[in-house]
């Protein structure tokens, strides 16, 4: 068996996503154990850590025992050992780095949204093909164990004709003056490139597509719910990005979508996801790791009277649907599946313009709250 290893620039590192989700439960794991290809070969990968704070750099790779970290883009760009390239820095800095990647003929891995405009998205696909590299975006949500075994309920016809599509997702993300905020500030300023749609819309997009079809159409409002929130250093500032999203959206065959994304709600849920499809011969609802069905063979028949009491328990009557696999940390898997793209030439269909794709649902759904209409949403 033949080893080789990969050097992957992981640019960003010092952010919650790029640490936790890339670093820690991704790249370390594949350092360790290594990803096995058809060819027999054992590819281990090797983190040079990039970013612009010396001192947070030093410190994780102390932490983790990794020799290698740079403040320097350009030199660990430079570098012959570096066959990849990971993006998790904020989105305004996407565009300038990858480019800069892709001339330096290196493979592309990046967090959503893969860029702020659609036209820069398309691109970055663009140079990259033309300079022969691979190119990849997260997309992590059809990794997700509740979401696998939907698509397992769709690939095997348990809902016959879908119907419609009902997703709700968020949480209260705490405004920092009396208990710190979850999320970074910049979340919620848009000249940082901050805002719930430009975030979630373009997870949206990839979820839709996979499973049910490209988005046609949209009609969204975005709103500002909280103006003022405060940031990391205790200081308070106006909050220019909404905070809120809700949205339709018009799938292939008639199929209708209708999303709820938000930092301003109280959980009142299983999970901090959920989608429910309904179709001619069943429903489910899927999580972020558990997913539960109701059959049509099965299906209660409740009756509509407000002056009694309900007399079913409606969570009761659903099943749930088996794990019947292990399930891998979401963002490795999508490491494995991007490296084996790279390295063994297997698919990989969430690339530069499906990043585009969700950049766009992103412009369309702005631009329908904005218009107050519903946007067709063009190819790309």
């Amino acid at each position: 068996m033949a080893v080789r290893t990969i050097g992957v620039a992981v640019n960003g590192v010092t952010g919650r996503m790029g640490y936790r989700q890339h670093l820690v439960r991704s790249l370390l794991p594949l350092r360790e154990q290594g990803l096995r290809l058809p060819d027999d070969t054992l590819l281990k990968v090797e983190p040079l850590l990039v970013g612009r704070n010396a001192a947070k750099l030093k410190e994780i790779a102390d932490r983790h025992d990794l020799p290698r970290w740079t403040t320097d883009l350009d030199a660990a760009l430079g570098d012959p050992d570096i066959d990849v390239y990971f993006d998790s820095q904020v989105t305004s800095r996407h565009v300038e780095a990858i480019s800069k990647a892709i001339a330096a003929g290196k493979h592309i891995y990046t967090e959503k949204p893969v860029s702020e405009t659609v036209d820069e998205a398309v691109e970055l696909a663009r140079l990259a093909d033309a300079a022969g590299v691979k190119h990849g975006v997260v997309a992590d949500k059809l990794y997700l164990p509740g979401i696998r075994k939907l698509r397992r309920l769709i690939d095997g016809g348990f809902f016959g004709r879908v119907l419609s599509v009902r997703g709700e997702f968020g949480y209260w993300v705490f405004e920092g003056d009396w208990q710190a905020a979850q999320r970074p500030s910049w979340n919620y300023r848009a000249q940082d490139g901050g805002g719930i749609v430009m975030d979630m819309f373009c997870h949206w997009s990839y979820l839709l597509e996979s499973l049910f079809g490209r988005v046609e159409a949209v009609t969204a409002r975005a709103v500002t719910h909280i103006p003022q929130r405060w940031d990391e250093q205790d200081q308070p500032y106006d909050a220019t990005a909404d905070d809120a999203a809700y949205a339709i959206f018009e799938l292939p065959g008639g199929v209708i979508a209708q999303v709820n994304s938000s930092w301003c709600v109280r959980v009142h849920r299983d999970e901090l996801v959920e989608f429910q499809v309904d179709g001619t011969e069943g429903s489910a609802v899927a999580g972020l790791r558990e997913c539960v069905v109701q059959p049509r063979a099965v299906t209660p028949k409740p009756v509509w009277n407000p002056d009694l009491p309900a007399t079913h328990a409606f969570r009761e009557q659903w099943q749930v649907v088996p794990d019947n696999e292990e399930f891998d940390n979401g963002f490795k898997a999508q490491w494995e599946e991007f490296l084996r793209h790279v390295y063994a030439g297997a698919p990989f269909p969430y690339d530069f313009l499906a990043g585009a794709r969700g950049v766009q649902l992103a412009a369309c759904g702005l631009q329908s709250s904005a218009e107050g209409r519903r946007v067709e949403v063009p190819g790309v």
